[in-house]
């Protein structure tokens, strides 16, 4: 069931997205950076909880689109920072209300108790499964 709901939010996300030329994966690194959850690539993979390689090609495509581009860094030449250009800067200010509009059309008919437990809930469950992905040792110490 939960799965089914992830799929037609994000559906329904790629839709609102559109006009402005993202799709749902493409928008998470793009809030990131805005953000300032991370300045690299490898910074931004784990924010978004992906593998280097996932994360190169959703930097590529955002480059291509003219939202971010790639900075090496003055103080070492091996790294790069990710930048948001101000187009990306216009794209990742429009997140916020995208997201809010689609929760609130999917969340239509639920009351403000409602809400709070379906939080409430979520929260549980999210806690459960990243304890569940911790490494066996962490409990050991």
């Amino acid at each position: 069931m939960m799965r089914r709901i992830v799929t037609h939010i994000s559906r329904e996300v790629d839709r609102e997205f559109e006009p402005l030329g993202l799709t749902n994966a493409q928008w998470v690194p793009l809030f990131k950076l805005h953000l300032g959850c991370g300045s690299t690539a490898a910074e931004l993979a784990r924010a978004c909880d992906l593998d280097a390689g996932s994360m190169t090609r959703l930097l590529d495509r955002l480059e291509a689109k003219q939202l971010c581009r790639r900075v090496r860094s003055e103080d070492d030449r091996r790294v790069v920072h990710i930048e948001l250009t101000p187009t990306g800067v216009a794209a990742a200010k429009q997140i916020p209300a995208v997201l809010s509009q689609v929760q609130n059309t999917h969340l239509a008919g639920f009351s403000l108790e409602e809400w709070h437990t379906l939080k409430g809930l979520l929260r549980r469950i999210l806690t459960t499964a990243q304890t569940l992905r911790e490494p066996k040792d962490s409990h050991e110490n």
